[in-house]
C-alpha cells in the first residue's frame, strides 16, 4: 500500500513537472503538440502549463537581436568595385508566424541574409560611388597650408543616408510575412577592392609628392634670393667699409705730410733730418741682408752711411 502511494505520488510529481514551465521576460513561448503549434503564443513572464508529455515549450528571445554580414564586393552604377560591409537589427514579433516559416534563428539569420544582402546589393548598383560615400552637400575643410588642395565636391542628388534607408525599407517589406522585424541597418565599412585601393594610394602619393616637389622648388628660389640679398648687402658692407678705411688712410697720410713738412722747414738741421729718416727708410724698403750696393759718393745715403761711420 505504501509502495503503491509513493508510486502514485512520483508519477504525480513528473506529471506536474512535465505540465509546468516557467517564461522568462526575455523570453516568449508557443507550445506544439504533435509538432503542430496549439494556443496563442506566451509572452507574460511567470509560471505556466501545459499538456504534459504530448505538448512541448519553443522559446524564442524578445530582445534586440544581430545580424552581422560579410563583406562582399559589389558594382556601382559607375562600373567601381568596392567591398561592402553592413549590419542590422531585429527582432521576433510574431512568434508564431516566426515557428511556421523559420523555426529557429540559425534558419532566420541564413534568411535575413539573402534579403539584406540582394537588397544591398540593388542599391549599390543603381548609384554611383559618390552617393555611397557622402551624406551631404557640404562644403570641403580647406587646408591652409596646402592653398592648392581646395576642390568643389560633386552635388549630389542621393546620399548615403537615403540609400541606406532605401535598403532597410525594401528588407522590411520582404520580412512582413516572416514574424520578424528589421529594425535598423547600416553600411558598416565601404572600401575599393585591393587592385583599385593600391590605384588610388599611388595616385594619392603622387599628388602629394607633386606638391612636395613645388614647395621644395619655391624654397629653393626664396633660399637663393634670401643668398642674393645677403650677398648684396655684403659686398656693399664691404665698400662702405673700404671706402672709409680709405679716407682715414688719406686723411693719415695727409697729417704726416704735413708733420714731415713742417719738421722740413723749420731748420737745416731738420732737413737734414727728415732727409737722413726717408734715406733709411728707403734703405730698409729695398735692400736685405743678400742686397749688395754700389754706392756714388756724391749720393745722400753715401754721405749719411759713410758719417755714421766713425
Amino acid at each position: 500500500m505504501k509502495t503503491a502511494t509513493v508510486v502514485l505520488l512520483v508519477i504525480a510529481l513528473l506529471v506536474v513537472a512535465n505540465a509546468a514551465f516557467v517564461v522568462q521576460e526575455t523570453e516568449q513561448v508557443i507550445k506544439t503538440q504533435f509538432g503542430k503549434p496549439v494556443g496563442k503564443p506566451v509572452d507574460t513572464p511567470g509560471l505556466h502549463f501545459k499538456l504534459p508529455f504530448i505538448q512541448k515549450v519553443h522559446r524564442f528571445d524578445k530582445r534586440f537581436l544581430e545580424w552581422d554580414g560579410d563583406a562582399t564586393e559589389l558594382t556601382t552604377k559607375d562600373k567601381r568595385f568596392i567591398f561592402v560591409d553592413t549590419y542590422a537589427r531585429w527582432r521576433i514579433t510574431d512568434p508564431l508566424l516566426y515557428f511556421q516559416r523559420l523555426r529557429d534563428e540559425r534558419r532566420a539569420q541564413s534568411r535575413l541574409s539573402d534579403i539584406l544582402e540582394g537588397e544591398t546589393r540593388n542599391a549599390i548598383a543603381k548609384h554611383r560611388l559618390v552617393e555611397l560615400v557622402r551624406t551631404t552637400n557640404r562644403v570641403p575643410a580647406l587646408d591652409e597650408s596646402l592653398p592648392e588642395t581646395a576642390t568643389v565636391l560633386e552635388e549630389i542628388q542621393i546620399g548615403r543616408e537615403q540609400i541606406r534607408s532605401e535598403i532597410l525599407g525594401n528588407a522590411q517589406g520582404r520580412t512582413s510575412d516572416l514574424g520578424i522585424e528589421i529594425l535598423d541597418l547600416q553600411l558598416k565599412r565601404i572600401n575599393y577592392v585591393e587592385e583599385v585601393r593600391r590605384k588610388v594610394y599611388d595616385r594619392m602619393i603622387a599628388e602629394r609628392r607633386r606638391i612636395a616637389e613645388r614647395y621644395r622648388s619655391e624654397g629653393e628660389g626664396e633660399a637663393a634670393s634670401i643668398r642674393g640679398d645677403i650677398d648684396r648687402e655684403l659686398k656693399q658692407i664691404e665698400s662702405e667699409a673700404y671706402r672709409k678705411a680709405q679716407e682715414i688712410v688719406g686723411r693719415a697720410d695727409a697729417e704726416a705730410t704735413e708733420i714731415y713738412a713742417a719738421a722740413y722747414n723749420r731748420s737745416a738741421d731738420s732737413r737734414d733730418f727728415y732727409a737722413f729718416v726717408k734715406s733709411m727708410e728707403t734703405l730698409i724698403t729695398t735692400t736685405d741682408e743678400s742686397t749688395a750696393l754700389l754706392l756714388s759718393t756724391r749720393g745722400e745715403l753715401y754721405r749719411f752711411l759713410n758719417k755714421s761711420n766713425p
